[in-house]
């Protein structure tokens, strides 16, 4: 990850100053502009299979949800905004979004069933910075997906191993369930979803 400015920003000024049609993407961390790691293909196919199956299982069962293309998360009282990889939108809560109709800006839990952030080398952000504001906004259901085994042994044992970590609100703080290999993945918003770890890691090993 690569700081692109040093100059503390403000949200509206992050809004303003973001380039349209930018080949590179950008987070607000707390009043700094940081330019993320330009993703690669493993990374882009596990993101795909994952809107795929993700988007069919809300289909399914008839779920007001869908998955926006750019929006960032603002957590309370903090100057960051993020934009994650996989952001499921609950469509009738938008109408309360203070800033919505204006910038593509999320601010209320009410309006984020899940999210998801799959590894790459920026791996301490999904597993600590991000953590840390989304318990704390209060999203209820939040996926790490370490496809390339890239965390912390303290996250993914040691040796490493692909991990995905799905962290669900329990009284105000994240309970952390590890999935591996054949294990099948336990959603609490989709708990039917039919999906193994193995199935997600794969989709990165097409080529």
């Amino acid at each position: 990850m690569t700081q692109a400015l040093s100059k503390p920003v403000t949200i509206e000024e992050f809004a303003a100053w973001y380039p349209v049609n930018s080949e590179r993407s950008y987070e607000l961390h707390n009043g700094v502009i940081v330019q993320m790691p330009l993703p690669i293909g493993e990374h882009e196919e596990v993101v795909g299979f994952l809107v795929e199956e993700i988007v069919a299982e809300y289909r399914r069962v008839k779920l007001p949800y869908f998955i926006p293309k750019t929006v960032f998360v603002q957590p309370p009282l903090s100057e960051s905004a993020y934009s994650p990889d996989i952001l499921i939108l609950n469509r009738p809560s938008l109408v309360n979004e203070p800033i919505w109709k204006k910038e593509s800006i999320i601010t209320l839990v009410e309006s984020i069933p899940l999210v998801v952030e799959v590894v790459s080398t920026n791996w301490r952000d999904d597993y600590h910075k991000k953590y840390a504001d989304y318990e704390e906004m209060g999203i209820p259901e939040y996926w790490i997906v370490d496809y390339a085994a890239n965390g912390g042994r303290e996250f993914i044992g040691k040796p490493k191993q692909p991990t995905i970590l799905i962290c669900f609100l329990d009284e105000n703080e994240y309970r952390v369930s590890k999935f591996r290999g054949n294990d099948r993945i336990e959603s609490p918003t989709f708990p039917e979803l039919n999906l193994t770890a193995q199935q997600i890691f794969q989709a990165g090993n097409n080529a």
